[in-house]
């Protein structure tokens, strides 16, 4: 069972790639805040406490593979490569600028530790799949996360990646769900109904398993129990809040795709400060 002690420390973690997120996209004046916040708390769990990495050699051979599908998050992405390792903190600062290796949507050629170019919504579980299925050919014990959007679950490749891999039964897959329930022209159950979802990952052949995906512990045991399923992928629904630790985005559709203005950034990052001194303060 995980510490408190270490609980803390992801939750400090997590707070951290909050003000980079905030920071990056309100600098750039440009970027997708809302998804990357409510990402944040699996991000942390998934590079800080899960996976198999070594920032200083991108391409080690044993390294667990994580591939943001919902490729238009990438703040929360660039701020956990930058906070393990991977480049330096302050190129985050250039994020979307013409001459940085930041773009606004992630470019393996570009970033170290980025695994797939993504941004064309529901190819990334069909890659998962294929990096997934390398690994069992090759008897080989890493893993693979990917993690989905709510409204990306909207597109029809999605299902046929989902068909693929119940059919391998590749079982060192994991695809996570960052279900905030809001896209960028609105409400997904509005949009497009994407439920029931438990009942759609289970009749085409995976695990299923619910969480509050804000909180660390279960983030954690989620993926613990991941590991233990064998002969099928592992599907987590982790429901979240759009634009999670900033109370002026918390829920609110603009900010799926719309940067804090000069005066917002200062009011966010005060905010998370405020949080981070709380958290600090906190007895284990």
């Amino acid at each position: 069972m995980v510490s408190e002690r270490e609980v803390k420390r992801l939750r400090k973690i997590a707070i951290r790639l909050r003000k980079h997120i905030v920071r990056m996209t309100g600098l750039a004046k440009s970027g997708h805040p809302g998804g990357s916040l409510s990402a944040a708390d699996i991000v942390t769990v998934l590079f800080f406490y899960k996976m198999r990495l070594d920032p200083k050699n991108p391409h080690w051979k044993e390294r667990d593979i994580f591939i943001l599908s919902k490729g238009h998050a990438t703040p929360v992405l660039y701020a956990a490569l930058a906070e393990a390792g991977f480049f330096p903190v302050d190129e985050l600062a250039d994020f979307r600028k013409l001459t940085s290796h930041l773009q606004g949507h992630p470019d393996r050629l570009m970033t170290p530790g980025v695994e797939m170019s993504t941004g064309s919504l529901g190819q990334g579980l069909s890659v998962a799949n294929g990096v997934a299925l390398a690994f069992k050919l090759d008897r080989s014990p890493r893993r693979v996360y990917v993690l989905i959007g709510d409204g990306e679950m909207q597109e029809g490749q999605i299902w046929e990646a989902a068909m693929t891999a119940s059919h391998y039964k590749l079982d060192n897959l994991t695809a996570i769900l960052d279900y905030n329930g809001l896209q960028i022209d609105g409400p997904v159950n509005s949009i497009k109904s994407v439920e029931p979802v438990a009942e759609k990952w289970r009749a085409f052949g995976w695990e299923v398993r619910k969480i509050d995906g804000h909180d660390i512990k279960q983030i954690i045991e989620a993926l613990e129990w991941a590991e233990t399923v064998k002969g099928k992928p592992s599907f987590i629904i982790a429901k979240t809040v759009k634009g999670k630790g900033v109370s002026f985005m918390e829920g609110k559709v603009k900010f799926h795709g719309v940067p804090p203005s000069e005066d917002e950034m200062v009011i966010a990052l005060k905010e998370l400060e405020e949080r981070e001194k709380e958290l600090e303060n906190e007895g284990v």
